[in-house]
């Protein structure tokens, strides 16, 4: 696989008002940058202003450790809220599971195909049951059971965290509540999948509850996680029809597919940082 040139990611939202897009792209103008692309909205109920711009860093006068410095100045000058990256660099994921695999395979095997370029230095889980796939990787595996002291349980993973500083987590199907102390840690940087039906079905066994009411529409929910269960940003959606014929097996088949290929997205978009969070929903440049 030949390597990219790198380029920079920049992401802006501030309040809207005239010459932003004229100032951000001069600036790239000025120091010779070349414009790869440009996606900008604006939220006219709130009156703010977003952009993603990414350009490329072949021929850009300024070294990549002097562009945030440089591009300060405007910054300031616009109350932005800004964040500068760069395509060639691998953010860190780890990934916390419990019983189910089909999210964590989609994962792992875009990871190891190369569609997402990150690393993935552990896998956490509160049961034994999917070690073997992390073995099946080559991924170090850590089960921690949260059947006693659910706070120790959490203590223990955020040791782990601490010493391998990961940029996100994804939770695959990770089938515990996280407290609002682990959030903190990483807020807007947990990433969780859940099954959202219209009815919404909540509790144990969603499906047969699905199929119980007679649904005609499943679907999934993928979001960064925040102390209000499953109501965080979302980041990703996607539906698919069933119908009568359909049995409580067919619909949690569809159910996981749709679950795994959304979690993908989300994460997708994010590796690619393609996502502002303000209140408690997203603008994702797809």
């Amino acid at each position: 696989m030949v390597d990219q040139p790198s380029s920079a990611i920049l992401l802006v939202s501030c309040p809207d008002q005239p010459g932003l897009v004229a100032a951000i792209t001069q600036f790239i103008f000025q120091h010779q940058g070349n414009i790869l692309h440009l996606d900008q909205h604006v939220d006219q109920q709130e009156n703010v202003f977003f952009m993603r711009v990414e350009w490329d860093m072949v021929g850009f006068e300024l070294s990549r450790d002097a562009v945030a410095q440089a591009f300060q100045p405007i910054g300031d000058r616009y109350q932005m809220h800004w964040r500068l990256h760069f395509s060639d660099e691998r953010l860190k994921m780890v990934l916390f599971v419990s019983k189910q695999a089909h999210a964590l395979y989609d994962i792992l095997s875009r990871w190891q195909s190369g569609e997402f370029a990150v690393d993935i230095p552990m896998i956490i889980s509160n049961h034994a049951d999917l070690e073997s796939v992390a073995k099946q990787f080559d991924i170090p595996f850590h089960m921690i059971s949260v059947k006693g002291d659910k706070k120790e349980a959490e203590q223990a993973q955020l040791d782990l965290l601490d010493r391998i500083q990961p940029d996100f987590i994804v939770l695959a199907r990770y089938m515990q509540i996280v407290s609002d102390a682990f959030i903190q840690h990483y807020e807007n940087r947990i990433i969780n999948i859940h099954h959202s039906f219209l009815p919404a079905f909540i509790g144990a066994r969603p499906y047969h509850q699905a199929y119980a009411r007679g649904v005609k529409i499943i679907g999934a929910t993928s979001h960064y996680v925040t102390a209000d269960l499953d109501a965080g940003p979302i980041i990703e959606q996607d539906v698919a029809r069933v119908t009568h014929k359909d049995s409580v097996r067919d619909m949690i088949r569809k159910g996981q597919d749709l679950e795994k290929t959304v979690l993908s997205r989300a994460v997708y978009y994010h590796l690619q940082h393609r996502v502002l969070v303000y209140h408690n929903k997203t603008v994702v440049f797809a």
